[in-house]
């Protein structure tokens, strides 16, 4: 067992993760502005922060009840499977003690929101949750990360309960806006984990990580992926024939482009191409991000 480096700490508090709940949650505030609410800035913030915090509790909780495995379970790089790694921790104690630290400063944000006024029944039930999937996200006997279902979790509370935590808090209620701009987001969010699975899925089975993707197999879980993209942007389309303004449908399908050659990438790879996992991350990452990015930056704008 090696102790972790600066670059391996960082890399396990997955930057691209943290900055897509950032997006998200800007999301989640700029359907709220878009339908004439003032931004609280420091409502906000402090809710921003609760979400980043929920965001990494799951990761150290999981470095905790992961350092019981026997052979502990390897640090995984995305992006250098090749060469096996020797697995990373930050340390047991550690590890919980993080962990505890980051569940006390979240309940005191939620407990400051509260007392600021911003934290009405609708807020606090989707705070709880989101700290109950996050919770057992990580933690036995459910541990959903290893059961095949910790991807639709996180596809949950990334797609859904942050922009719904942003919007709640500055709204005050639920608006059927936030569900047409969130929901197909949820699909794209699933499709871009089922990518991000696939060149570590040797190592996945090896050390008996039960991802979605080894749950399904490769082949029903590349052809789902394809499924997922194309719902998520139907159901973009479909928003726009409930009523959503075509001002702030228009700019999102600017992604379809992108995500029609994630779809194309995966139908090579499953019909025996040299896989070019690189790409097929990158495209991944920057469909789902476009669909978020341009989603928040009309409604902001709008």
């Amino acid at each position: 067992m090696t102790r972790m480096t600066l670059q391996g700490f960082v890399k396990l508090f997955r930057p691209l993760f943290l900055l897509g709940g950032i997006l998200l949650y800007a999301l989640g505030a700029g359907i709220a502005r878009f339908l004439g609410n003032n931004i609280d800035w420091q409502a906000y913030l402090l809710g921003q922060a609760c979400a980043t915090l929920l965001q990494l509790a799951p990761i150290f909780l999981k470095e905790y009840f992961d350092s019981f495995s026997t052979p502990p379970r390897p640090f995984r790089r995305p992006e250098n499977q090749s060469e096996e790694k020797v697995p990373y921790t930050v340390g047991r104690l550690p590890a919980l003690l993080i962990s505890a630290t980051i569940l006390t400063v979240g309940a005191v944000l939620t407990v400051l929101l509260y007392r600021n006024g911003n934290m009405k029944l609708e807020a606090f039930t989707i705070v709880g949750i989101a700290f109950l999937i996050t919770f057992f996200y990580a933690t036995p006997p459910v541990r959903l990360i290893h059961s095949g279902y910790g991807e639709l979790a996180t596809a949950i509370i990334m797609s859904n309960l942050i922009p719904a935590f942003a919007f709640l808090l500055q709204a005050g209620g639920f608006h059927r806006l936030l569900a047409m701009a969130t929901f197909p987001l949820t699909p794209i969010y699933l499709a871009m984990t089922l990518a991000l699975s696939l060149p570590t899925y040797a190592t996945d089975i090896k050390y008996e990580n039960r991802t979605l993707l080894v749950r399904m197999g490769w082949q029903r879980a590349m052809s789902l992926h394809n499924v997922l993209i194309l719902s998520g942007f139907l159901l973009i389309a479909l928003a726009m024939v409930l009523g959503l303004s075509w001002h702030v449908i228009w700019p999102v399908f600017l992604a379809l482009p992108v995500g029609l050659f994630q779809i194309w990438q995966m139908i090579q790879i499953k019909e025996g191409a040299k896989p070019r996992f690189r790409l097929l991350t990158v495209t991944a990452i920057a469909t789902f991000g476009l669909v978020a990015y341009l989603f928040a930056f009309t409604f902001w704008t709008g």
